[in-house]
């Protein structure tokens, strides 16, 4: 819907323009609620402050089940690739990534015009200050302009802008991103209505001038065929840009070693927390001294390749200090600097004051979704956005919120991490924070939740009747295939490590590449998932159930030390939050109930089997 004449009374409003805000906009407009977007710029929607990719291990699996549930982003995606490629093709299919590099202005481009053309949906260009509550219930927002929107569902997707400060050495100033201003005034009012807020820190490297490049000195990544993205259809999958790997040297390391009293992490002027997983080039040095080098993926960020992104070389260095270790790598000797890195901190609410509906447990109609929740990455930004969209929206129709369980997809399991066991650094998902990956794969991510989404009206017809007749493919296949062999018989078929359509056609069944996939995972995994199919079943049956006295626990054999002392140190009280502790197998789960059903079993005396 373009600007024109806006209303001031919306059914949902979403406050920020960044992957989150995208996606629950979206959302909840095709649900049918009349929705306002608030952005500080069209321009800027959906942008890619960082390296413009999307997907990976773990964070793929989350775009599936964006697409899955109707989402915006795989769209998006499938249009703006540079290059595609399935990483972990080595491993099982449950924890290979399909990760894309993305022509960031097409992105954001695209994004833009896709929400000013959507039913139901409104943008405005404004900056929030104040969130207007009454009784706690939200009754809407109040922007710098002075203009009230009203609203009873209000979902707040705020980025870095919550007071950031960018940092370059000794120099910090006010901003949400490179020239961009901060929100300064919002963090108040969060306060005001008694969430708890933290501070965090990302950061991103300087980019680099293509022309400038040595190419010929680097490392070409190789790329294997693909015949699908992130979307039901398959498509012709057709790389336009290379990807290189540089490698920095024992010269780059002193430079930044010389220097790193500079960094303005290590200065002490940078509070927040950063992200484990994606460190600073300093912290990367200081952290792990004894490597010689450490890699430097040389990306793409648009099709002209103007500008190339060195992912790995995030920094808060001055700039001289950044010229000096950049033109000291291998291919980078005459190097020109297009921009230069920074570090960016921000507000965050901690997350475990929200529900699994992610609305605030307090305050009646705001939802959280991203960054201000403590999470790092787009991925991660856009399944909370989905979910805030949905449940805003059918809050305002009074219906259920809509939720998922941890063994239903991985957004369910980075919500419930979030909101259960909260963060104190900034969350990034990996498939090994999820205990059912075997069911859990990209695979098979719109076998799980296409239904759920059609019911939600976030899929149309015509693509909901594809789906259904590739899942009525899929299980007259298996079915036939569970018929005509025997594990010893699919073994022999296995033994080839034949890749997934080889197999599916050595079984004699010609089926689409998604389906093939599938196929592979049943022959591999059959027994291995229904195994899991009853674990899950019984953590379901018992996910309430009281745990028996630490006491008990504590001198029942069977259980490992490290289960007991992780118990101790955590001290679940049901179930479902033992689950929840990392390190907890099955098998532990299975003796905890049995324990909570016979606490008379947990003495030494008493063997339990």
């Amino acid at each position: 819907m373009k600007n024109g004449s806006i209303s001031n009374s919306f059914d949902v409003i979403v406050v920020g323009g960044g992957h989150a805000g995208v996606e629950a906009a979206y959302a909840a407009s095709k649900i049918g609620c009349k929705t306002l977007l608030i952005t500080l710029s069209k321009e800027k929607i959906g942008l890619m402050p960082c390296n413009p990719s999307i997907g990976g291990v773990g964070k793929g699996h989350i775009v599936f089940e964006i697409s899955a549930l109707g989402g915006l982003m795989p769209k998006l995606c499938s249009k703006t690739y540079l290059q595609a490629r399935m990483l972990n093709t080595k491993k099982g299919p449950a924890v290979q990534g399909l990760r894309l590099q993305i022509d960031k202005d097409a992105y954001s481009k695209l994004a833009s015009e896709t929400l000013q053309n959507s039913c139901n949906l409104t943008i405005a260009t404004e900056m929030v200050d104040e969130i207007i509550v009454k009784n706690k219930q939200i009754t809407g927002i109040k922007t710098a302009s002075g203009i009230i929107y009203h609203s009873n569902q209000v979902i707040l997707t705020t980025g870095t802008f919550l007071n950031g400060l960018i940092h370059v050495g000794e120099k910090n100033y006010p901003a949400g991103r490179r020239d961009e201003q901060a929100a300064l005034k919002l963090s108040n009012f969060l306060t005001k209505l008694n969430l708890r807020l933290g501070r965090l820190k990302t950061g991103t490297p300087p980019r680099l001038v293509t022309s400038s490049i040595d190419f010929s000195k680097l490392e070409k990544q190789e790329t294997e065929p693909l015949d699908a993205l992130y979307e039901l259809e398959a498509i012709n999958v057709v790389n336009t840009r290379d990807c290189y790997i540089a490698y920095t040297n024992q010269t780059t390391h002193e430079i930044i070693k010389n220097n790193i009293h500079r960094s303005a992490m290590y200065s002490g002027n940078i509070k927040g927390v950063g992200p484990r997983y994606c460190p600073s080039v300093e912290d990367k040095i200081a952290r792990f001294a004894d490597k010689n080098s450490h890699h430097i993926f040389v990306e793409p960020e648009t099709t002209e390749y103007v500008e190339a992104y060195p992912s790995g070389m995030s920094t808060s260095l001055p700039e001289d200090v950044q010229f000096a270790f950049i033109r000291s790598i291998k291919g980078f000797e005459n190097v020109e600097i297009a921009k230069y890195g920074y570090a960016v901190e921000y507000d965050f609410v901690y997350p475990d004051q929200l529900k699994h509906s992610l609305e605030t447990k307090e305050i009646s109609g705001l939802f959280l979704a991203g960054q201000i929740n403590g999470t790092t990455g787009y991925e991660e930004a856009a399944g909370q956005g989905i979910i805030a969209g949905i449940n805003a929206a059918l809050k305002h129709k009074n219906q259920a919120p809509f939720v998922l369980k941890r063994h239903e997809s991985y957004i369910g399991v980075m919500i419930d991490d979030l909101v259960t066991l909260g963060v104190d650094e900034p969350y990034r998902m990996f498939t090994s924070r999820a205990e059912r990956r075997l069911i859990l794969r990209q695979d098979n991510a719109f076998l799980r939740l296409m239904p759920k989404a059609h019911e939600l009206g976030l899929i149309d017809k015509i693509t909901y009747q594809k789906f259904l007749q590739e899942k009525e493919e899929l299980e007259k296949t298996i079915a036939d295939i569970d018929t005509k062999f025997n594990n010893s018989q699919l073994a022999v078929f296995l033994e080839h490590d034949l890749p997934a359509k080889d197999l599916a056609t050595a079984l004699g069944y010609q089926v689409s590449p998604r389906n093939a996939l599938s196929i592979l995972s049943h022959v591999k995994y059959k027994d291995y998932i229904k195994r899991e199919l009853i674990e899950i079943e019984k953590a379901e049956k018992f996910a309430n159930l009281p745990l028996a006295a630490e006491e008990v626990i504590i001198n029942a054999p069977g259980l490992s030390t490290e289960i007991k002392q992780k118990i101790q140190r955590h001290k679940p009280t049901t179930i479902a939050q033992a689950t929840l502790i990392s390190g907890m197998t099955p098998a532990a789960i299975s003796l905890l109930i049995l324990l909570a059903r016979k606490p008379e079993l947990g003495t030494k005396k008493n063997d339990i089997r």
